[in-house]
C-alpha cells in the first residue's frame, strides 16, 4: 500500500498510483508494457536485462539522390521538373562560380589579392539550396557559399570589389577576401571565426518564430569541421528546445582543412547528431543539384509547418585546397581527386541531365564560358585599380555614435598621418 506522501506526490504530477504500481510490478516480471516515468527521457520501456547499444546497432542514415552520374533520373517522381530556364540558370551560375574561382585563385598566386577560397566540387550544394529557398530567407554562411549570393543577384563587380577591399566594397575594406555580405540580399556578413554563426542563426530564427504569420526560415551553412566546435552543439540544443525554424546546412566535404573526417569523429557523419538533440535530419548527395534542391525545399517546408529545426547534411567533396594558405597534396592522393573531378563532378552531372532533356547546346555554353571569363578578367583589372576606402572608415560602423575613446584615437591618427604624409601612400586611399 502506498504511503500518503507518495500518493500525494503522484497526484501532483498527474500519474495514478495504479499505473505506477503496474509499471513497477510488471517490470519485475520482465515485461513492463508500460512507459517508465522518468522526466529526462522520452517514452520507453523497462527491461530486465542490460541492453548495451553500440554504433553498429544503427543503420547509417541514407543519402538521398535524384540522378546518377550520367544524369539519369532514378525515380521519375523525384524529378522536380524545374523549367528549362531555371535549370539553365542553375548550370550557368555553377559555371560562373567555377570560372570566378579559377581566375581569382590565380590572382592570389600572382600577389594581386591576399587570400582566396575556392568552391570547386561544391557548386551543386550552393545552387541547389539557393534555388529552393525564398530570397527573403535569412542566410548565415561560413565562407564557401558564394553561389548562394550569385543566385540571389550579387554581381561579379561586387564579388571582386570585396576581394580587393576597394572603395566600392560594401564592407569598406574591413573584411578579409571571400568574407561577403549583403543586407539587401539577406546574407549576413561572413565571419572568419569558425562556427560563431551557428548559434547566432538560431537566435535570429527564434526572432522570426515569434513574429505573427512568419513565412521565413533561417539557413546556416557550415562545414564538417565546424561541427566539432562547441558552438555547434550549443546551437543545436538551443534550436531543438526552443523549436526554431532553422535549417542547419552542413557541407560534409571530407576534410576540415587538412584533417580528414575519419580523424574528426567516429559517428555516422553530422546528421546523426540531430537525433540525439531531438531534431529531424536529412542527408542528400551534394554533387546532385536536383537532390539538394528537393532536400532543401522539403527542409524549408518542414521548418515552416512545424516551427522546428532540421539538419540537412550535404555529402560532397572539396576538390580545391582549403584556401590559398593550404596545400592539399600533402594530405590526400591525386587518385582520390580524379574520381570526384570526373564521374562525381556536380557540373558534369547537371550537364548530362540537360543533355538528356535536350536543353544543352555545346556551342552556346562554350560561348558563355568564354564570355564570363572575359567579364571576370576585365572586372579584375578594374577593381584592382580602384582606390582603397578612406582610412578613417576603420573607426566607423561599429557604434551608432562614435564613443569618446574612438574619437580620441581618430584625432591621434589624423595628427599622426598629417605629420608623416611622406610615409603613407595616401594617393591610394579615397579621401
Amino acid at each position: 500500500m502506498l504511503s500518503r506522501s507518495l500518493s500525494t506526490a503522484l497526484r501532483r504530477i498527474r500519474i495514478t498510483p495504479a499505473r505506477f504500481c503496474t509499471s513497477v510490478a510488471s517490470s519485475e516480471q520482465g515485461n513492463s508494457g508500460c512507459d517508465p516515468l522518468y522526466a529526462g527521457i522520452r517514452a520507453t520501456q523497462f527491461v530486465n536485462k542490460p541492453a548495451l547499444i553500440t554504433p553498429e546497432d544503427y543503420a547509417p542514415i541514407p543519402v538521398y539522390r535524384v540522378m546518377d552520374a550520367e544524369g539519369n533520373v532514378l525515380d521519375s517522381s523525384q524529378d522536380p521538373n524545374l523549367s528549362k530556364e531555371t535549370v539553365q540558370k542553375c548550370f550557368r551560375d555553377m559555371v560562373t562560380i567555377n570560372a570566378l574561382d579559377k581566375i581569382m585563385y590565380e590572382s592570389q598566386r600572382q600577389g594581386r589579392i591576399s587570400f582566396y577560397m575556392t568552391n570547386f566540387g561544391e557548386e551543386a550544394s550552393h545552387i541547389g539550396s539557393a534555388s529552393a529557398l525564398s530570397n527573403e530567407d535569412l542566410v548565415w554562411a561560413q565562407y564557401r557559399e558564394a553561389g548562394v549570393l550569385l543566385w540571389r543577384g550579387w554581381t561579379l563587380s561586387q564579388f571582386i570589389d570585396q576581394l580587393y577591399g576597394n572603395c566600392d566594397d560594401e564592407g569598406r575594406g574591413k573584411q578579409m577576401p571571400c568574407h561577403y555580405g549583403s543586407k539587401k540580399l539577406n546574407f549576413v556578413t561572413i565571419s572568419s571565426t569558425l562556427a560563431t554563426q551557428i548559434p547566432q542563426a538560431v537566435g535570429s530564427a527564434y526572432v522570426l518564430k515569434r513574429k505573427p504569420n512568419n513565412d521565413r526560415v533561417v539557413v546556416v551553412y557550415f562545414g564538417d569541421g565546424a561541427a566539432s566546435e562547441g558552438d555547434f552543439h550549443a546551437a543545436l540544443n538551443f534550436a531543438a528546445t526552443l523549436e526554431c525554424p532553422v535549417i542547419f546546412f552542413v557541407r560534409n566535404n571530407g576534410y576540415a582543412i587538412s584533417t580528414p573526417v575519419r580523424e574528426q569523429y567516429r559517428g555516422d557523419g553530422i546528421a546523426s547528431r540531430g537525433t540525439g538533440y531531438g531534431m529531424a535530419v536529412l542527408r542528400v548527395d551534394g554533387t546532385d543539384m536536383l537532390a539538394v534542391h528537393n532536400g532543401t525545399k522539403l527542409a524549408r517546408e518542414y521548418c515552416l509547418k512545424n516551427n522546428k529545426p532540421i539538419i540537412l547534411e550535404s555529402m560532397q567533396y572539396r576538390l580545391g585546397h582549403h584556401s590559398t594558405s593550404d596545400d592539399s597534396s600533402a594530405y590526400r592522393p591525386t587518385e582520390e581527386l580524379e574520381i570526384w573531378n570526373t564521374v562525381e563532378n556536380p557540373i558534369n552531372k547537371l550537364k548530362n541531365y540537360m543533355l538528356k532533356k535536350g536543353w544543352f547546346n555545346e556551342d552556346e555554353e562554350n560561348e558563355f564560358v568564354k564570355s564570363i571569363r572575359k567579364q571576370i578578367m576585365a572586372q579584375n583589372q578594374v577593381s584592382e585599380k580602384k582606390q582603397k576606402p578612406d582610412w578613417r572608415e576603420m573607426f566607423y560602423d561599429v557604434y551608432d555614435d562614435l564613443p569618446l575613446n574612438l574619437r580620441k584615437q581618430l584625432k591621434e591618427m589624423e595628427d599622426h598621418v598629417a605629420s608623416h604624409k611622406e610615409q603613407y601612400p595616401l594617393k591610394n586611399f579615397k579621401s
